[in-house]
């Protein structure tokens, strides 16, 4: 269990809320003064959660090529796994057979599984929608199988998940504004449907919360609507959904620019998919306090590693004869323990310990950031570091380490 951490130096607390039976609550801590960033806390039973906070994806009941005690060690707080892929296999029997998913995957931190709308539209083949739910065929074996928003509720109080999201209705982007309505107005109609299963099926006792989604496509008064259906549900937080699906980051911008503000106070809020170190930091700009994505982990296995400059991608043939870190200032065992010029031999290579010590340095460098995040809040200089962070991050792959990764030096 996560020990909670000493509280900011600051005499103002807030907001709070709690879900009835002490099981979970959201406390907010600091709100910046110049942006809509916050520090938070939230409360579960199976430990504290600081946020802002990045969770890594254990899509499967495990994060890609990592042994849990090594994604703890990298700061992980909460991790997220998917109930779609959980459900085709093992499936829920096995889980809880094992006591749990907890158990099962030896995790014994919070844990939020996504409800699989996102991956029913976009894996599983010959995907029907009704207001019923959504029937399909699985993308493993073409067996048939139904999802409703009561259904996935079973499915997570099952795996015993700590927080559980509702069942969206998820559409390609670009599509007709009607279209787009109606994914919105039936997505919203399912959180109904789910808050009055989970109340009825779990009552106070359940260690479960759950979450809904907003919607509303890159449509902003949809996205302000769906948010303020919203926040009028009775759930423990709100999510952003439909975002980061291929649009420009502007328009991402634009989006959350729009809704968030309508979102509850008091209840964290949850941008969905979103990974990259530099949406984390635009995100918390925006009042987001939750973030998942496969993008650090995905990316690692393909040798892209974050450092303070930029990506860099370690298969470069200029990191062949650096006998440095790949980032000095990161203290992960990748960089505390090897080389640049190692971890490029064994991506040359084809060597499995490349995949995990890349997947360790990124988780490590986005909770790093995080870390960085929740200081600059507390200290009340958030815009100030957002800005430091931007002039000197650049997204896009650089393959020279000449100056890549070392602490910048001070002028003269």
């Amino acid at each position: 269990m996560i020990n909670s951490v000493n509280r900011p130096e600051s005499p103002e607390l807030p907001g709070h809320s709690s879900v009835p039976g002490g099981r979970f609550s959201f406390e907010l801590l600091v709100e910046d003064r110049v942006t809509l960033a916050r520090r938070g806390q939230i409360t579960t039973t199976r430990g504290t959660i600081e946020t802002p906070v990045f969770m890594p994806v254990g899509t499967q009941a495990t994060v890609k090529t990592l042994h849990p005690t090594e994604v703890r060690e990298t700061g992980a707080q909460i991790i997220l796994a998917n109930t779609y892929h959980l459900m085709l296999r093992p499936g829920l029997d096995i889980i809880e057979e094992a006591g749990g998913l907890h158990t099962f995957m030896r995790w014994n931190r919070p844990i939020l599984t996504d409800s699989g709308g996102f991956q029913i539209f976009s894996l599983a083949n010959n995907a029907r929608v009704t207001e019923e739910g959504v029937r399909f065929a699985s993308h493993i074996d073409g067996s048939k199988w139904e999802m409703t928003p009561e259904r996935v509720i079973e499915l997570q109080v099952g795996f015993g998940s700590d927080i559980m999201m509702q069942l969206d209705h998820l559409i390609g982007l670009p599509a007709e504004r009607t279209a787009i309505s109606a994914a919105t107005e039936r997505s919203a109609r399912w959180l109904e449907r789910a808050i009055t299963h989970y109340t009825d099926r779990n009552g106070p006792a359940s260690r479960s919360v759950l979450f809904g989604i907003q919607q509303g496509g890159m449509e902003a008064d949809l996205r302000r609507e769906s948010a303020r259906r919203l926040a009028s549900m009775d759930v423990a937080g709100c999510a952003v959904g439909g975002l980061s699906v291929g649009e420009p980051k502007p328009v991402m911008a634009e989006m959350l620019e729009v809704s968030t503000p309508e979102l509850p106070r008091d209840k964290p809020r949850y941008l969905m998919g979103v990974g990259s170190p530099e949406d984390l930091w635009n995100g918390v700009a925006r009042g987001i306090d939750m973030f998942d994505c496969v993008l650090p982990t995905r990316a690692a296995r393909n040798g892209a590693l974050f450092t303070p400059d930029g990506r860099i991608s370690i298969r470069n043939a200029s990191w062949k004869h650096i006998h440095e870190p790949v980032d000095q200032t990161c203290d992960c065992v990748a960089c505390t323990e090897f080389t640049a010029a190692y971890l490029h031999h064994l991506f040359r290579a084809d060597e499995v310990l490349g995949l995990r010590l890349a997947s360790v340095h990124n988780l490590r460098f986005l909770a790093r950031q995080m870390e960085e995040i929740r200081a600059a809040i507390s200290a009340g200089v958030f815009a100030k570091a957002h800005g430091a962070f931007a002039d000197r991050y650049r997204p896009v792959a650089n393959p020279s380490p000449v100056g890549a990764t070392r602490p910048k030096k001070e002028k003269r």
